[in-house]
């Protein structure tokens, strides 16, 4: 490296080498770490880790400690949906668990002995009162038909000689033709033939029965079952095994258990003379069925379950109750009138109770006790709420009181609909 002197001369001047810079900061590092010298290595090693990691720790704090500072105030408001209490009437239900049971369910069985001839039903039609089902063989009981009406005819013509010799003999004991003891013995001829002919009659009476019984109708509307018996089998005249079971399904009953709690309120409804609707839920209680009215209740309570049974009677024309299905029975016993009405997802508990977050004019939303009354379904009436308040319907978890909200543009308002009366 060429330099001037002071005399104007070139003077040269060598540059420090590679080799003399690392000796340079290599004497520069043992001065900094003057109080290691001699030190074990493993104890320079542990230093220098440390110095490492607090340097770098000390580094990420400043960094969060920027963003922090830069972003102070500015913290995103909660975006949320909202719901509107509203003043409406809400019922008053009492609920219980029920079995869908039949008005009237007939089991056919053989009043006659004999074959099966013909079965005039589907597995599981329609019948109404009247419908052929089964037939068994006629013709023996048509035969006994035959016998008995002969047995008629000729004890009836013998009746009829008897009735003529009586007249007779009546004008010949009234002129002393003949003595009282042959009238008499023609009178009691007479009785005979008379009583002969009421037997007949009744024989005919009942063979004409017996071939009745050979064509089986149905004595109900309702839905068949199953085939229990082919043509061509022998049946026995009152049997065990039925030969077809009817059910009826339109109207159909529901028979449902409730609290003895309950029993008062819906004694003392019925006493008044009010009709008390009840729905037909399906097994996880939130579809609704059908809906009828309250029939009859049991006349004690059950000691072992503390429960009393009901029934309630369906149309059913949808067939939408069928026998043995389980359902929730919701009975309605009385309605509240003009009471304040929010949807119940907007309700929250805590260690305190209920509350709710009302929404402010300010954006913000403040946290509201309330106290819940009545549920029906989705809705629940509430007290310590006005009509047309406003309060926050999800996004729970983000939300505090005072805390800053952003309702969703594309959020539609829940509103509570008018309960069921």
């Amino acid at each position: 490296m060429n330099s001037s002197n002071g005399n104007g001369q070139l003077a040269v001047v060598e540059a420090p080498s590679r080799a003399t810079k690392h000796e340079t900061s290599r004497a520069g590092a043992r001065q900094r770490f003057w109080f290691l010298k001699g030190a074990p290595r493993w104890l320079r090693i542990s230093v220098a880790a440390i110095l490492i990691v607090g340097v770098s720790g000390f580094y990420s704090h400043w960094r969060a400690g920027e963003k922090t500072s830069s972003g102070k105030g500015s913290t995103p408001p909660v975006m949320i949906s909202t719901a509107t209490a509203n003043a409406g009437d809400i019922g008053v239900y009492v609920k219980g668990l029920g079995t869908v049971t039949p008005l009237n369910t007939v089991s056919l069985t053989a009043r006659v002995a004999g074959q099966i001839a013909n079965v005039e039903y589907q597995e599981g039609q329609l019948v109404h009162a009247g419908d052929p089902l089964v037939e068994i063989d006629p013709a023996p009981f048509q035969a006994a038909v035959t016998q008995a009406e002969g047995q008629l005819a000729r004890d009836q013509a013998q009746l009829d000689l008897a009735k003529i010799n009586l007249g007779r003999d009546t004008d010949l004991l009234n002129k002393g033709v003949i003595s009282k003891q042959e009238f008499d013995t023609q009178t009691a001829t007479y009785g005979l033939n008379e009583g002969a002919v009421k037997l007949d009659q009744g024989n005919l009476d009942q063979a004409k029965v017996n071939l009745a019984y050979c064509h089986i109708t149905s004595p109900i509307n309702g839905r068949v079952g199953l085939r229990l018996v082919d043509p061509g089998n022998i049946v026995q005249a009152n049997g065990t095994t039925p030969l077809v079971v009817i059910t009826q399904l339109q109207p159909i009953s529901v028979e449902f258990n409730v609290a003895e709690d309950s029993v008062s309120q819906i004694v003392q409804a019925v006493r008044n003379g009010k009709q008390l609707p009840a729905d037909a839920y399906d097994r996880a209680d939130q579809k609704k069925l059908a809906t009828g009215t309250l029939g009859a209740f049991n006349s004690q309570i059950d000691t072992t379950t503390g429960t009393l049974r009901l029934r309630a009677t369906f149309k059913n024309d949808d067939a939408s109750l069928f026998p043995n299905q389980f359902v929730n029975v919701h009975l309605l016993v009385d309605t509240q009138k003009s009471v304040t009405l929010l949807p119940s997802n907007a309700i929250q508990r805590n260690d305190n109770g209920a509350f709710v977050y009302v929404v402010q004019p300010n954006q913000t939303v403040a946290l509201k006790t309330i106290a819940v009354g009545t549920s029906d379904g989705n809705i629940s009436e509430v007290q310590g709420l006005q009509p047309g308040a406003v309060v926050a319907a999800d996004s729970f978890n983000r939300l505090s009181d005072g805390a800053k909200i952003a309702v969703r543009s594309s959020a539609t308002e829940t509103k509570p609909p008018i309960a069921k009366n």
